[in-house]
């Protein structure tokens, strides 16, 4: 499966996510709650849009494995955690956002250092 892909189906994913978040959580969900999921549906679209990158990238530069697994994972886990937090989880996994956070940044760099010429 390429990148181009993977950002798609992400890209997929986050435009439901967000429509559900925009309509089926409002009656549900607590003001803070939908913040968080507007956000988590924010970051997890801007992430596709980069895998979407990263696989045009290897279309003419090979590698960029490590900036599309820095980015898949770290917008799961950062958007993730704030889904579930939006649904009620434990707010100790916030604790997680972060991580998924540097994770994203991590694979912004990779794709800089990758698409340098």
């Amino acid at each position: 499966m390429s990148w181009t892909m993977i950002g798609a189906l992400w890209g997929l994913v986050g435009v439901g996510l967000g429509a559900f978040g925009a309509h089926g959580l409002k009656t549900v969900a607590s003001a803070e709650g939908l913040a968080w999921w507007e956000t988590a549906a924010r970051y997890h679209l801007f992430h596709a849009l980069a895998l979407l990158a990263v696989g045009l990238l290897q279309q003419h530069r090979p590698g960029g494995d490590s900036a599309g697994w820095c980015l898949l994972l770290g917008s799961a886990a950062f958007s993730g955690t704030l889904y579930a937090m939006a649904l009620g989880a434990p707010r100790w996994l916030g604790a997680v956002t972060p991580v998924g956070g540097l994770a994203m940044m991590a694979g912004w760099l990779l794709l800089a250092l990758n698409a340098r010429g």
